[in-house]
């Protein structure tokens, strides 16, 4: 029987003919005592309460002598990123914000043309109302702080009311995107620029950006995302076996270029930074599709091989030479421009097969046009009663800018026919060359006008290097 209303209830006991008045029987049948029964309901309340009842919250965990909470968030963060994949890492990274001082964190990612930073979104991201917008690098706030690699601010918009900071992703020194994050109203810019604020938030952005680089190896989701085009199989070979496009230390700085960035084929670069050495180089194979990437791939991996194995540019070039040669079933070549550069007194060597000859930028204008007697591109053989490889010298000075590049840069033409040309190309270069601006800056703006000028389709592949023999300036490329 229901005690309050008194009517029978399904499956409950109740008296058994003959039963006395302590013992009851169960639907089933089976005999119990009442005061049993009165135990097991007094138990399946009890229960019931302790897992309806508001539980006391969990006591923070006692932090280790000399850590502050703030250094057990970035602990907490590490830890956690031990075992997450590329696509968690948007939702890690939103977790753990809030525990650094910011309500929301968002990493968005340059795509590989540097136009745009398209939003590293989550799994859980699906409606397209709550999904960040792409933001255009040449006119927004995200994009200044990525030109010009600073922590920026601005007010956030009514939906998130708060202060937003935009900080760098960097991989060294090689751009990835920016962070983006919201922090509660309240905070201020200073506070940002010079405050505790501002130092957590640089951790934070520095571990994102250690994080989409180790993630990318392991899932396609970051790879993805910076692509906004299908990528054609001889471009998918050729960037795979390009070093980052970016690298600076106290002693110089390189960066690169390559377009048509999602079928680029002939055209590589590759370039190591020892002990007193910078060593570099740029190569065009001939053709186009995979048998161009192909043929600079193998010149690429025989510059690599000689190279560490401590030759000289000469005999580095004749084993290039000889690589090309032998794999060739057809009279095919690729040409290149080998250089070292010692780091310690600005001695520059350089051997150049088939290429445009270098330019020296000093103080905002062309100092010089470095050439050398040239030889054939590699696979060729050497000219007839030439010397093999002449090695050109040139002794550069502090904050001297050193530009390589492949002829599609200068020879490539607008819908009149017009090229693009060396004088295009060094004024522009000029115009650009300033101190406080980083050299992938630069190198970005060079190759968005020289798309411009050919209705951003090229016609042929187009490869900038640029290398600063520098001292003081290395705070122009952290933020």
């Amino acid at each position: 029987m229901d005690e309050d209303s008194g009517s029978p209830t399904r499956g409950a006991a109740r008296p058994g003919r003959g039963a006395s008045a302590r013992e009851v029987r169960l639907a089933d049948g089976t005999p119990i005592s009442r005061d049993r029964l009165d135990q097991l309901i007094a138990e399946a309340r009890a229960e019931a309460w302790d897992l309806l009842a508001p539980t006391a919250p969990s006591p923070a965990p006692e932090l280790p002598p000399g850590v502050n909470r703030y250094e057990a968030a970035v602990d907490d963060l590490l830890e956690a990123a031990h075992l997450s994949p590329a696509h968690a890492l948007p939702e890690l990274l939103t977790r753990h914000a809030a525990a650094v001082g910011a309500t929301s964190a968002t990493a968005y990612l340059a795509d590989l043309q540097q136009q745009v930073l398209v939003p590293l979104v989550g799994t859980s991201t699906s409606v397209a109302a709550t999904r960040p917008t792409s933001l255009d690098v040449d006119t927004t706030v995200a994009g200044r702080s990525y030109q010009h690699l600073k922590v920026l601010t601005q007010q956030s918009g009514p939906s998130s009311p708060g202060l937003r900071v935009w900080l760098p992703l960097l991989d060294g020194t090689e751009r990835l995107g920016v962070l983006g994050v919201v922090v509660p109203p309240g905070a201020t810019a200073d506070e940002v620029r010079s405050g505790a604020l501002g130092r957590r938030l640089r951790r934070l952005a520095a571990i994102a950006a250690e994080l989409v680089v180790t993630k990318s190896a392991y899932g396609d989701t970051i790879v993805r995302t910076r692509r906004l085009e299908p990528m054609d199989l001889a471009a998918e070979l050729q960037w795979s076996q390009l070093p980052p496009l970016t690298f600076a230390c106290h002693q110089v700085t390189i960066a690169a270029a390559l377009e048509p960035a999602y079928s680029v084929a002939g055209d590589a670069v590759d370039y190591t930074v020892d002990a007193g050495w910078a060593r570099f180089a740029v190569f065009d194979g001939m053709g186009h599709g995979l048998r161009s990437v192909h043929l600079s791939t193998l010149a690429v991996a025989a510059y690599r091989n000689s190279r560490r194995a401590g030759r000289t540019l000469p005999e580095t070039a004749r084993a290039i030479d000889d690589a090309v040669r032998a794999f060739s079933v057809e009279e095919r070549y690729c040409g290149a421009l080998l250089a070292e550069l010692d780091t310690s007194t600005g001695r520059l060597s350089w051997v150049n097969a088939g290429v445009p000859h270098p330019l020296v930028l000093r103080d905002g204008r062309l100092a010089r046009t470095l050439q050398v007697q040239p030889a054939l591109p590699f696979g060729m053989g050497a000219a007839p009663g030439a010397e093999p490889y002449a090695v050109g010298t040139e002794r550069l000075q502090r904050q001297d800018r050193l530009v390589l590049y492949t002829d599609g840069v200068t020879d490539a033409c607008d819908r009149d026919g017009n090229v693009f040309g060396t004088d295009r190309l060094v004024d522009l270069l000029t115009r650009t060359d300033d101190p406080h601006l980083p050299a992938p800056e630069t190198m970005r703006r060079v190759v968005r006008a020289l798309l411009a000028h050919q209705q951003y389709v090229l016609q042929d592949d187009a490869t900038l290097l640029a290398v600063d023999w520098r001292s003081d300036d290395e705070d122009d490329f952290t933020p």
